[in-house]
């Protein structure tokens, strides 16, 4: 150090708040990224469920309320009659989602357009030039790798409270619509772009040595603070929604797990099918309807009612006894990575095979979530077997806090 450059004397503190709010300020800006990104998912999922498993939901509506008028025509009693009602009422009462996903695609377009013409500089009041149509629908529901890794990088360096000057503040907002677009459907060379495109502009803060710092510094803490708390709340109330619960399921591949989902519920229309199939084409009782007695009750029900509604034998994982005979059916990198101890293993195609194998006591018939074991549960209940589906299968195992082994000795978990 030379006379001719002095060391510089810096107030202790400011560096402290200096500190603070960099610091502040990288936490704030990672879980803003954050809840930004499973806002997305959330969304992404939640269309995608709809276009996956919308139209299998509305099929077993309609079976469930064909089952319940094909009881109903059968028997005459009066709890069936009301029974039917009711289930075909709700088939007419479900909202019309096709119209709610319409109007989440009229949103989309909108914000689209919108980008577009703030690219081109326009006000959007009578603008003449022809806008492109929206991307289409995501077909993930997490994009990849590398528009996750763009899109964080752009957000952390493009976010408009990084500034409080308010007309930059403004160009960031609108630079960040078209970033979320992009990112909404995954589409890195769109990123790719817009990453090459952004440019910083300086900061309206005061400078360093600006008798101004030290109270700016202070309030930008205080604002800060407020700032986590509020994402912090955000992030709880996304992850509390139906969908985000859901999604929850599987954060590590949200798209396997639609896939399971629409397994399931195949596998419950098949059921349901197959019901409405023997219900329609078993021939009616020789002395026609059942009575129905004086007071409303048939004395005979209980045991009519069981053959009627032959449906697949349920149970949560939290019943199944401790020492139950259990069937995993889920394929051997699922099993490698977490099963029940002492559980027999054969994989779903292999079943009807060895249905020697499996022993003559009552089954428990676990999967990944439960619709592979009810295809297999139906069909050893149609062999005369005993057998019940763990309903949630190895998910609702391991959130049972039941015990799980790995075939590596490591950690279990559910894949």
């Amino acid at each position: 150090m030379t006379a001719q450059s002095p060391a510089r004397w810096t107030d202790p503190e400011q560096q402290e708040l200096e500190e603070r709010v960099a610091a502040a300020e990288l936490a704030w800006l990672s879980m803003d990224v954050d809840v930004q990104t499973l806002r997305v998912e959330i969304d992404n999922f939640a269309l995608i469920h709809h276009q996956l498993l919308g139209p299998l939901y509305a099929r077993l509506d309609e079976l469930d309320a064909l089952v319940a008028e094909a009881v109903a025509a059968r028997t005459g009693h009066p709890d069936d009659l009301r029974r039917a009602a009711e289930a075909r009422q709700q088939v007419e009462e479900l909202p019309d989602l096709d119209a709610l996903f319409d109007s989440v695609d009229a949103v989309r377009a909108e914000r689209s357009e919108r980008a577009e013409r703030s690219e081109r500089g326009e006000s959007g009041e009578g603008a003449d030039q022809a806008v492109p149509p929206p991307p289409a629908a995501p077909t993930r529901v997490r994009p990849g790798k590398e528009a996750q890794r763009i899109y964080r990088e752009l957000v952390r360096r493009a976010h408009p409270d990084l500034t409080t000057d308010p007309a930059e503040q403004q160009r960031r907002a609108d630079f960040l619509v078209r970033v979320n677009e992009a990112y909404a459907y995954g589409d890195a060379a769109v990123l790719e772009g817009l990453a090459a495109e952004w440019s910083t502009a300086p900061e309206a803060a005061p400078a360093v040595d600006s008798p101004d710092r030290l109270g700016w510094l202070r309030r930008r803490l205080d604002w800060l603070t407020g700032k986590i708390t509020e994402t912090a709340t955000e992030q709880v109330r996304l992850e509390q929604t139906p969908m985000g619960q859901l999604l929850a399921l599987a954060p590590q591949d949200p798209d396997r797990l639609l896939e399971q989902l629409a397994e399931e519920l195949l596998a419950k229309a098949a059921a349901q099918q197959a019901e409405l199939e023997r219900l329609l084409g078993a021939p009616e009782p020789a002395h026609g309807p059942t009575p129905v007695g004086d007071n409303g009750t048939d004395p005979d029900r209980a045991q009519e009612g069981h053959t009627m509604f032959a449906q697949i034998p349920t149970t949560d994982a939290a019943s199944v006894p401790a020492d139950a005979a259990l069937l995993d059916v889920r394929e051997q990198d699922e099993w490698d990575a977490g099963h029940v101890d002492g559980a027999l293993h054969i994989p779903i195609g292999e079943v009807i095979a060895r249905i020697g194998e499996l022993p003559e006591q009552k089954l428990y018939v676990l999967c990944r979530v439960g619709g592979r074991s009810a295809q297999v549960v139906q069909y050893l209940v149609q062999q005369g077997r005993d057998a019940v589906n763990v309903d949630g299968g190895m998910y609702a195992w391991e959130g049972a806090g039941r015990p799980m082994v790995s075939s590596t000795g490591q950690d279990a978990f559910v894949l």
